[in-house]
């Protein structure tokens, strides 16, 4: 792939390709050294990197581990290192509907790669990949790591197993298709005009797994208690904040958006509103700064990650309102002593 675009990504997923690449014996501080990245970067997943320097490391990862199935195994990895993140989002969602409804896209996750889109294919459901670049759209390791990290996903959050059905890929097919075969099944159709996975449509209701965690040092912040409200609160504002919250990480949560949600005119939850000495502004940043609190609480859950939660199209814009809150950056909180 001789392909030069703009736009940058995330170090978190430059970070998954470095230990798929280690982990087959590729040197670590030569890979970074030769694509001009810093060994210093790499802890802090936050940061971003040009576009064109992770493609050039990943491409190179590649040939030196001698491993065409490098993106399945970076797949692998991206999964598990965003569980913290898709944990979350069950504690918001009932199924896998509202899943695909609020998760932030791909580029707010990752960077400038590419979008995955849900659409309704007869008896079926297709994730496709969609990538900003049409070289890279049919870059193998690229695809292949979408796809894996896409159905691994998909299958630990729901409550009941969610098989592949089939599989199409937009780059010709390779001689040895068994790890391809392991990763999404057996029925897999290559150069196609678009990346995507099959599931069956009834998955969409599928219930999301109910993880229960208790607030301990080892596990992740109690999650349901950040969505519960005092019953002091007054029903119609408690409704408000709750739907405010599960509509955050999807980002594009607006007072029309909201009133869709509560099932009434914009002009009735603004007058509801503002008779209760509030307004949409107002519970917003409100609903914003507490679970900000509250995340940063957790210590398994990135800054990055935080900012998707709450709606942010960055971790600049999220640490920015932060510092106007409490006078001090998200990571300056979390030094604090408790």
């Amino acid at each position: 792939m001789s392909v030069s675009p703009g736009g940058s990504v995330y170090v978190a997923c430059l970070k998954a390709v470095v230990q798929a690449a280690a982990a087959l014996g590729v040197d670590s501080a030569s890979l970074l050294r030769d694509a001009g990245i810093s060994e210093e970067l790499m802890r802090a997943p936050g940061e971003r990197i040009p576009l064109a320097h992770y493609l050039d490391c990943y491409r190179t990862a590649v040939e030196r581990s001698g491993d065409p199935d490098l993106g399945l195994h970076v797949g692998h990895i991206v999964y598990f290192s965003g569980m913290n993140l898709h944990l979350y989002m069950t504690t918001i969602c009932r199924n896998l509907k509202e899943y695909f409804n609020v998760i932030p896209s791909t580029i707010r996750i990752r960077g400038d790669t590419g979008r995955v889109l849900i659409r309704p294919k007869g008896d079926f459901i297709r994730l496709e990949w969609h990538a900003l670049n049409e070289e890279m759209g049919s870059w193998r390791p690229l695809v292949d790591e979408m796809l894996k990290s896409s159905a691994e996903i998909v299958n630990a959050i729901c409550a009941l197993p969610v098989p592949v059905r089939a599989a199409e890929f937009s780059y010709p097919a390779p001689d040895d298709t068994r790890a391809l075969k392991r990763a999404f099944g057996s029925n897999l159709k290559f150069d196609c005009e678009v990346s995507c996975l099959y599931f069956s449509r009834e998955v969409v209701r599928y219930p999301l797994i109910d993880v229960g965690f208790e607030l301990d040092n080892n596990l992740l912040a109690a999650t349901r208690s950040v969505f519960d409200e005092p019953a002091s609160v007054d029903p119609f504002l408690r409704d408000t904040r709750v739907a405010i919250r599960r509509a955050l990480p999807g980002g594009t949560l607006t007072i029309d958006s909201l009133a869709v949600e509560l099932g009434i005119s914009r002009r009735t939850l603004q007058r509801r509103l503002s008779a209760l000495g509030s307004s949409f502004k107002k519970i917003l940043q409100d609903v914003r700064e507490e679970q900000s609190r509250r995340y940063l609480d957790d210590p398994r859950l990135a800054v990055t990650e935080i900012a998707l939660l709450l709606g942010y199209s960055d971790q600049a814009s999220f640490s920015n309102a932060f510092k106007a809150w409490c006078g001090c950056a998200p990571t300056e909180y979390r030094q604090r002593e408790v």
